[in-house]
């Protein structure tokens, strides 16, 4: 993918931002085989096709600085920093390749350092966290190490501290931390997920981008449609709804009892967040094509 600077930053800016990392034949990171096949085999298919300008990649060069920083603190005989490492998966030579930021020995956790907005502390949005240091402890499991614990410490590049004095939902303080314990069944259950994301990762290598099979709706960031009973004249919704039917139904009893302004629907269309806005092959997706082109 190329690198465009638009805005004319300067040079240092420009090299933090750019990304030269060269793909290996058959070996994928965590994070591909946390999200589909598709964006996998595209990105690899079109490298270095498309444009991506560098003032678009800010948040990546603060979550790397924080990274770096961080690389540089000092650690206990039990721990590890920043360690990249790879492992077979038992289909041909494929392996997987990932770095976790902490790995402590002495307590069998792995602890990943996240850049992230409010938001997904608001909407607890942790499973692809949770995936995220389960797979890694699984990978350090295959090494030999008794990794059973995962932990984020995510760091809010947006938080106010105004509003965590007025909101009971909003984070109280500007770095979250999250653990989960994980046992067997969990490891048994990875297990079985990496290497069915092997398997059809294989076959996609073989067919053409039109034969991909689009990611599934997690890993689109799907919003399904929502149906909203609003009042003339009034901005807020009296509810939403995700039936159509149920949203019909409620505004034609509001407006048999109305004496005002009528009841109406408002539909709010579904959307796939990161197709739209993240993903970095999305122009080549047959999915995503087919979506706009609907």
């Amino acid at each position: 993918m190329g690198i465009t600077n638009k805005l004319n930053l300067p040079q240092p800016f420009v090299d933090a931002a750019t990304n030269d990392h060269k793909y290996k034949h058959h070996r994928y990171s965590v994070t591909e085989v946390l999200g589909g096949t598709c964006e996998a085999v595209l990105k690899r298919r079109h490298a270095g096709e498309g444009d991506e300008d560098v003032a678009d990649r800010l948040w990546a060069v603060l979550g790397t600085a924080v990274h770096k920083v961080l690389e540089q603190a000092s650690s206990t005989e039990t721990q590890l920093q920043e360690n990249w490492f790879k492992v077979p998966v038992g289909i041909d030579d494929y392996e997987l390749s990932g770095i976790f930021d902490l790995y402590d020995d002495s307590t069998g956790t792995v602890t990943d350092w996240k850049v992230t907005s409010c938001w997904t502390v608001q909407f607890k949005n942790f499973d692809a966290w949770h995936d995220q240091t389960l797979l890694y402890c699984w990978m350090l499991r295959k090494c030999g190490f008794d990794a059973h614990r995962g932990e984020i410490v995510a760091m809010l590049r947006d938080h106010s501290m105004r509003k965590a004095k007025t909101d009971r939902e909003y984070p109280p303080h500007p770095v979250f931390q999250i653990s989960w314990d994980f046992d067997e069944q969990d490891f048994e259950d990875m297990e079985k997920k990496v290497t069915c994301w092997f398997s059809k990762v294989m076959h996609e290598e073989k067919v053409p981008d039109s034969q991909l099979d689009p990611c599934g709706p997690e890993q689109r960031w799907h919003k399904d449609d929502k149906w909203a009973v609003k009042k003339k004249g009034v901005k807020r919704a009296v509810r939403v709804y995700s039936s159509k039917q149920d949203a019909y139904q409620r505004a034609a009893g509001e407006n048999r009892e109305a004496k005002g302004e009528p009841f109406y629907v408002e539909e709010r269309r579904g959307e796939d967040t990161k197709c739209e806005s993240y993903c970095p092959v999305a122009e080549f997706c047959p999915y995503w094509m087919s979506t706009n082109a609907e």
